[in-house]
């Protein structure tokens, strides 16, 4: 017998007790081995042994530490087998069991071997990756919809499977120091478009960003844009998504036809508008549950109907209670004002479970907005605190503004990732597409970086400019807490400072600035 026999094969060796040293020497004939198993009461036993056998074979195979294109993980192998349950036999929960069965194994990034049926999913990954079929192929024979196989690919990759290439969005070292922060902080996994794909409304919002009335491109181009999203994120190895926004979405005429493209096209999707009546939700569901559907409150009742129309509030809360009912995960947004602050966690005590998430933007005076407020730096610090001592106890309290990880290492707690998952996510993880095709950097202040009308959505992401947005604040470049902060760059510009020099403002950090003479 090898040496490595007594550990390739632990489970046979429980199961054959005092005769293992005899059967030890046949393990490896497929002959003359099932002979001797159904001697001893053991039919199962080749069967075992092979499952042993091939685990360590996985065990002992070479897999890179990087790929650079989707490949099938090279230690993968499929076997079949005549009994069933033989990885709970080997692992000792459970016992083999008569009936054909065929097995995954494969070894993960952290060295541990997996062993898994192989499911009509799984197979069906494999396929897509080893013959490079395309993803709307796929689904059209299969009868499902293009995201469904893309979350089968998604779901394969997370199990270690396939193996994708690294993402291709990423910071740029020395500002965003690899040995500080983790992976997690520096390369996206997903790029989000947001379209405003109208500005039309049926609200007339005291706080809105942009009421002008914007003439939208054709919607071919709409098309095309998908697509060049669907290309650009294939291209960065990142996933893609599409936030359908306005103006009102809903009062796009062909805003349905952009919805289902963006599912052929395997591209998820969230929805930031007004609530619809439940006719009209259940289409939208019926193409492709959105990812989130967004609505926003300004307060509580008299305040947010005072802002966004008298019967508002009612309708939101009204909505939100049908978008629970339609397992559509919601998210309410609150725009922070100086009027508004003192509502915020009432709301949210409103709100615990009526939503699933509840968060603010702090107020960016632009557009209607130049007529309110801002909060005052000094009450939003004690805001900030208040605020996450509450999120402690109320789950719907949602962590957005970056500046809340300033409190957090304050506390000594677990940092978030910040506006965006890495922090001012800027022409980084996602740019926004106005309804006339302007490009910008944010939609929450002017920060041209093209127009899709005559440039390309890949061209317009590599331009110096959307590059110069994507570095952020020049002021923020040394602070420890860049990777998930950065401040906002669109309450910077609102106060009259370059976003890409100075720090935000309201930035509390020891070493940030706090310039209260520019709020009044």
């Amino acid at each position: 017998m090898k040496q490595q026999d007594a550990t390739t094969y632990p489970a046979c060796r429980r199961y054959c007790g005092d005769r293992w040293e005899e059967i030890a020497l046949l393990v490896e004939d497929g002959e003359r081995l099932p002979a001797l198993a159904d001697g001893l009461g053991l039919p199962f036993l080749p069967d075992l042994a092979r499952l042993e056998r091939a685990v360590a074979t996985v065990e002992d195979a070479f897999l890179p530490e990087r790929v650079d294109e989707v490949s099938v993980n090279p230690t993968l192998l499929l076997v079949n087998f005549s009994w069933r349950n033989l990885p709970a036999a080997r692992s000792g929960t459970g016992e083999p069991e008569q009936g054909e069965d065929r097995l995954l194994l494969w070894r993960e990034k952290g060295g541990e071997v997996r062993v898994e049926r192989a499911t009509n999913e799984r197979l069906l990954a494999l396929k897509v990756v080893l013959e490079g079929l395309d993803f709307s192929e796929v689904a059209r024979e299969g009868g499902v919809a293009t995201a469904s196989v893309d979350d089968i690919l998604r779901m394969a990759a997370a199990e270690g499977l396939v193996l994708n290439p690294p993402s291709r969005i990423r910071r740029l070292t020395p500002v965003f120091d690899p040995v500080r922060w983790p992976e997690e902080y520096l390369a996206a996994e997903t790029f989000s478009l947001q379209w405003h794909v109208t500005n039309r409304c049926d609200l007339s919002c005291r706080h809105c960003y942009d009421p002008t009335d914007r003439h939208p491109f054709p919607a071919e181009r709409g098309f095309e844009l998908l697509r060049e999203l669907k290309d650009f994120c294939r291209s960065r190895n990142v996933r893609g998504h599409v936030s359908f926004t306005g103006g009102n979405p809903f009062l796009h005429r062909d805003f349905d036809a952009f919805y289902e493209e963006a599912a052929r096209l395997g591209l998820s999707a969230s929805i930031l508008g007004n609530p619809v009546p439940r006719g009209r939700l259940e289409e939208i569901v019926a193409i492709a549950r959105p990812t989130f559907f967004q609505v926003s409150l300004e307060g509580l009742r008299e305040h947010n109907d005072a802002i966004r129309g008298t019967g508002n509030f009612d309708a939101v809360l009204s909505f939100l209670d049908l978008l629970a009912a339609s397992g559509v995960y919601s998210v309410v947004m609150l725009t922070l004002t100086r009027a508004n602050l003192h509502e915020v966690l009432p709301l949210a005590d409103l709100l615990r479970d009526r939503a699933s998430v509840f968060a603010f933007n702090r107020l960016a005076t632009y557009g209607r907005g130049e007529a309110l407020a801002m909060v005052r730096p000094e009450e939003y610090r004690v805001f900030l605190r208040h605020y996450l001592d509450e999120a402690n106890s109320n789950p719907v309290l949602g962590r957005k503004d970056s500046l809340l990880n300033v409190v957090h290492r304050e506390r000594g707690d677990k940092l978030f990732g910040g506006c965006t998952g890495f922090g001012c996510g800027a022409a980084f993880n996602f740019v926004s597409v106005l309804a006339d095709g302007e490009v910008h950097a944010c939609r929450k202040f002017p920060s041209h970086i093209g127009n899709i009308m005559d440039s390309s959505l890949e061209r317009i992401y590599d331009s110096p400019r959307a590059a110069r947005y994507r570095g952020g604040s020049a002021g923020c470049a040394g602070c420890d807490l860049r990777a998930v902060c950065g401040g906002c760059l669109a309450v910077t510009a609102a106060t009259g400072l370059d976003p890409l020099i100075h720090r935000d403002p309201y930035c509390f950090h020891p070493g940030g600035a706090t310039i209260n003479s520019l709020l009044p």
